[in-house]
């Protein structure tokens, strides 16, 4: 077996080849910028060494191979260093490919939203089917512990990213994936940091649509005007449309309007009922394009759809973490306006009239460079309360979003404001929700300490 050194290893795409090399008895180590929960903890308990920083000196003189995260680029010490001595690297989706999918039926998750939450809902449905499959999460699914596994069943789970691969493949990483069933949950404007427009995310769909055998099959968002626009370009393998409207191959029907409880047809019969944890029409989409998929590959739906009573979900995905003084808190990883509207939406159906406290950190690179800048206070409406964690270094001005949001909105330059807005802002029966795809300073536990103490 070979030693490995991964850079970008706290990521929670890189993270999991971490511990999916880990799993096949490679040496693993790996070094990163920011190391941070759930994934740091993922690392630790496998006893996977990390480093600091982005040195040279932190790669092994014995490593065999660097994988290397697209976080990385071009003038990085330690990318720097590892083409001037010619050792051999690769990226994490090729490596992947190249070291556990083959002999595999591999199942992909792709779309702008819900990707982490699909993924993880899959695999749980194949494994209440007696399936045991691999997969690999971005994020800790709570159901299993752990981003990643091996599997010892034929079929294996991926999150399939449209994001690129690396800074010598700017292919997006799905496309190395070749999945036997994929599914298409949305498609809308993101990554602004690599993709001009919405056809430029379009062209990288219809790639991986064309990876996929015509023994294979496709679970295509039935509603989504862009996806059909990406199946017009040419395709090669049958076709199963999900949504609300009853006419598709998978459609749903509330049975709660918060979307606890669902009915579940196929091709117009009802074939089973979920009743479980989650909340949101979006969620019901994902549940639904699951069980799609596990019928794609012979599951019995009917059979396993009454497992999702006892789904944990994924971490970071409105968790909630704690309640303090009447309070509730959630951690959630929503950083794009659609994200963030439909998260609000179902937790409003959930709590009917109470009042909804955001705290937002706009981290991504595409919430960075100003992209979802006019489509943000909207996404709010739902929300009674917004502070927005506006660092100095944000290069749009956020006055002009406050201003906007129809609740009460203001803006702060650091975390330890944040907490103390937060602090003079909550009352009893108030719910928290933190939202970012960062570590955020740790700020949802550090608030919940705070009303604790």
């Amino acid at each position: 077996m070979s030693k490995l050194h991964i850079l970008g290893i706290a990521g929670t795409f890189m993270g999991g080849v971490a511990a999916l090399a880990r799993e096949l008895g490679h040496a693993v180590e790996g070094s990163d910028q920011a190391v941070y929960p759930p994934m740091s903890t993922q690392l630790e308990t496998l006893g996977i060494s990390l480093a600091q920083g982005y040195l040279p000196g932190n790669i092994g003189a014995d490593c065999d191979e660097i994988v290397i995260g697209n976080a990385l680029s071009r003038g990085n010490a330690a990318v720097e260093a590892v083409l001037d001595a010619g050792r051999r690297y690769t990226s994490g989706a090729q490596w992947l490919a190249e070291n556990v999918l083959p002999g595999r039926d591999t199942l992909a998750v792709a779309g702008t939203h819900g990707k982490t939450t699909t993924t993880t809902i899959l695999a749980f449905l194949l494994q209440a089917a007696g399936r045991e499959p691999g997969f690999l999460i971005g994020g800790v699914a709570e159901d299993f512990g752990v981003s990643a596994r091996l599997g010892g069943g034929r079929e294996f789970v991926v999150e399939a990213d449209e994001y690129d691969t690396a800074f010598f493949d700017k292919r997006s990483k799905f496309v190395h994936y070749r999945p036997l069933v994929a599914i298409l949950n949305n498609l809308e404007y993101d990554h602004a940091d690599i993709f001009p427009d919405v056809a430029a995310i379009q062209r990288q769909f219809h790639h991986l649509v064309r990876t996929v055998p015509g023994r294979g099959r496709l679970i295509v968002n039935g509603e989504d005007e862009r996806l059909a626009e990406v199946l017009a370009m040419g395709c090669w393998t049958p076709v199963d449309r999900f949504g609300f409207d009853p006419a598709l191959e998978w459609s749903a029907r509330l049975v709660e309007q918060d979307g606890s409880a669902f009915a579940v047809l196929h091709r117009g019969i009802e074939v089973a009922q979920v009743r479980w944890p989650l909340l949101g029409r979006h969620n019901v989409l994902n549940g639904l394009a699951a069980l799609a998929a596990a019928h794609a590959v012979g599951v019995d739906v009917a059979a396993v759809a009454p497992a999702l009573a006892g789904f944990q979900s994924v971490k970071r995905r409105l968790e909630v973490i704690g309640q303090a003084r009447g309070v509730t808190i959630y951690d959630d990883f929503a950083h794009h306006p659609t994200a963030i509207h439909t998260t609000l939406e179902g937790l409003r159906a959930k709590v009917g009239p109470a009042r909804i406290v955001v705290a937002m950190e706009p981290r991504s690179n595409s919430m960075r460079l100003g992209a979802h800048a006019a489509a943000l206070a909207p996404s709010l409406d739902i929300a009674d309360a917004v502070v927005f964690l506006a660092r100095p270094e944000l290069p749009w001005d956020a006055a002009a979003v406050i201003a906007a949001v129809r609740g009460q909105a203001q803006a702060v330059a650091d975390t330890d404001a944040l907490l103390a807005r937060l602090g003079e802002a909550v009352r009893d029966g108030d719910h928290v929700v933190f939202m970012s795809n960062g570590g955020f300073d740790g700020a949802p536990r550090r608030f919940l300490a705070r009303l604790q103490g």
